[in-house]
């Protein structure tokens, strides 16, 4: 699972416009303006160079409305700032994207663009679309939940991500700390309009948002407990490094760690506070046994629209159920033949029973256990790096590590994730995983996890995307999560072509990650357009999968908390498999899988039309060519 640059598609649909809306930045030109101010040098280029030129300097300008995404990408610009997280900015947001794309119909006419520019004159209003869509549901999803929602993300942000490196990097963060407490007001409020409208997460979000804000606001400086809290200990190392380092002096060191404590106090631990009380008062209104969002007025449209967003198609519900059962029942065939070449003795529910039960296939509960499955998951990852030459012709520039998830977000049996790196490697990509159950982690599917966040899934496609040159940088860094978690679970099949699973469980982990994304297909529809309960999901998942329970439970009040997005994975995945067969039965020897690979990828995440197209003009130049 991909956690997105400033988790734009990680948190809710609310998040996902907020962080892209936040300081003042110039509005963009009228298409008369714009017209007339193009210097004679810029008139003497093509159409195509124009635009390109446009999209950057559009793209600049919505970055500097989200100071945090321009710290992931390893700027400093408007470092002492968080995005906005207001109604307010996402509104002054949907104007600028409507402006955007009244001034791109205006001046550049698609017909006189290159099929590069066409693409993406195409994605950026596509791009528009959704998000203005977006933003007209945005009163529908969940705020504050167990998945990384902004509360948690917000102190990860910094502790991950906000660099220091002197003096005013630190009065940076400490400035960023006073802001924090803002931004989690202003999510309060749109929490409590939505709870006034009915609309709340169910009773486990609830849970699972109080123990994260009380793991925050735990220890120094906010109560007495001898353990600093997250933050604090966070911001103490941080300057104590650059003391150590003769960065700043002493007096420099005290007056940093006055300030922050100050922030921590009065902004941060209010903040926070204010929180854990409402989520305590409110969580008695929550459901215990919830079913998905349907249950709303207008939920059965938002819910079509939460298909559309996340798969870029527009397959119905009841199709994606049916498609969802049919691969279930395909790749359970597959795993009979596993258990049968293994000789077990039983049907597929006892050999399911087996894998999730025999302590063989687990890790001992312990620290080393856990350092166990993070150098095991890294041994694979090594391995397979022997092998992407042969299979792609564009390879990634950025380190890759692999982690376990801080202790205040860490959920037992949550999935693990991919956090992408800097474009210009400063930041390495890291491959999350949670351990605080290692029942939950079984070792058979570790090595097809490792290879959907690392390489060949979304370390490399990210990297790849975020380093490419000659294309505008909003198609570097886009995410569409059809395409993202599409090409990963592609991947995960693609290592056994490169070499990887070599016994039979571990081909069976690998049919298991697959059939875990075939029955989301299932439950997803099922819980948000069918009716189903959370606890008939978790039975449809325990009797068809070997899923452990632990996991299943946390898979499910996954999918109820984020609606749709768990089903972009099997969809893009198959499409991509089908984009595959296709161009291998039109070139026949013609083809060339690096080729294929380097076009998949070349051209940054695309919804899976623009993806389709670009596929198919390779073919047809291939064609053209020999």
């Amino acid at each position: 699972m991909f956690r997105l640059t400033a988790v734009a598609l990680a948190l809710t649909l609310t998040a996902t416009a907020a962080l892209t809306g936040c300081s003042e930045a110039p509005s963009p030109s009228s298409p008369t303006t714009q017209a007339t101010q193009q210097t004679s040098e810029s008139q003497a280029l093509t159409v195509s160079e124009r635009v390109n030129l446009w999209f950057d300097e559009r793209f600049e300008e919505r970055l500097q409305k989200s100071p945090m995404q321009l710290t992931m990408l390893g700027r400093k610009d408007a470092y002492d700032q968080l995005d906005d997280f207001s109604l307010a900015a996402q509104r002054d947001m949907v104007r600028w994207l409507q402006q955007t794309a009244q001034e791109l119909e205006a001046n550049f006419p698609n017909e006189q663009l290159d099929s590069e520019a066409q693409t993406s004159y195409d994605l950026w209003m596509y791009q528009v679309d959704r998000d203005i869509r977006a933003f007209e549901f945005q009163h529908m999803s969940y705020v504050f939940h167990q998945m990384s929602s902004v509360h948690s993300y917000l102190p990860q942000f910094l502790i991950s991500f906000h660099r220091v490196d002197d003096y005013a990097d630190m009065q940076a963060y400490i400035a960023r700390l006073e802001h924090l407490g803002q931004a989690i007001e202003s999510l309060l409020n749109q929490a409590q309009n939505r709870a006034d409208r009915g609309i709340r997460v169910p009773d486990f979000g609830y849970q699972g948002a109080l123990r994260q804000a009380r793991a925050l606001v735990t220890g120094q400086p906010f109560t007495e407990d001898s353990d600093p809290a997250p933050l604090f200990a966070d911001a103490s190392e941080k300057i104590a490094q650059l003391l150590t380092n003769d960065l700043i002096n002493a007096e420099q060191a005290e007056q940093l760690t006055n300030a922050m404590q100050q922030a921590l106090t009065n902004h941060v631990g209010p903040a926070y506070n204010n929180l854990i009380a409402w989520l305590e008062a409110d969580q008695v209104n929550a459901d215990s046994n919830p079913t998905g969002v349907s249950k709303y007025q207008g939920g059965a449209e938002y819910y079509q629209f939460m298909l559309w967003y996340h798969t870029t198609t527009d397959l119905t519900a009841e199709q994606i159920h049916q498609i969802g059962l049919d691969e279930v029942a395909r790749i359970q065939a597959e795993m009979v033949d596993i258990k049968n070449r293994v000789n077990f003795d039983g049907d597929l529910q006892d050999f399911f029973e087996f894998i999730r039960t025999d302590e063989q296939f687990f890790y001992p509960n312990t620290d080393e256990g856990r350092q166990a499955y993070l150098d095991d998951s890294k041994a694979y990852l090594d391995a397979i790096a022997d092998e992407l030459p042969n299979y792609f012709g564009i390879l990634p520039k950025a380190d890759l590590v692999v982690r376990r998830v801080e202790a205040f977000r860490e959920e037992d049996g949550a999935a693990q994730h991919y956090f992408p790196g800097t474009p210009d490697g400063s930041r390495p990509g890291i491959y999350y995983a949670h351990l605080s159950d290692m029942s939950s982690m079984p070792k058979v599917d570790m090595e097809s996890v490792a290879y959907h966040e690392g390489n060949p899934g979304h370390h490399m496609q990210i990297s790849i995307a975020q380093e490419l040159t000659g294309i505008p940088q909003f198609r570097t860094l886009d995410r569409h999560t059809v395409y993202v978690e599409g090409w990963a679970l592609y991947s995960e099949l693609l290592a056994k072509e490169m070499g990887g699973y070599r016994d039979d469980y571990s081909d069976f982990g690998r049919l298991t990650a697959e059939i875990w994304r075939a029955a989301r297909l299932v439950v997803d529809t099922g819980m948000h357009a069918l009716g189903w309960t959370e606890e008939q999901a978790v039975d449809y998942f325990l009797v068809n999968t070997p899923i452990t329970e632990g996991s299943v439970r946390s898979e499910i009040q996954r999918y109820l908390v984020w609606p749709g997005q768990a089903t972009a994975y099997k969809i893009g995945m198959m499409r991509i498999q089908e984009l595959r067969a296709e161009a291998e039965q039109t070139l026949g020897e013609q083809f060339d899988i690096r080729g294929f690979h380097d076009t998949v990828l070349g051209g940054g995440s695309l919804p899976l039309p623009i993806l389709e197209r670009r596929v198919r003009q390779w073919i047809a130049q291939l064609q053209e060519t020999n």
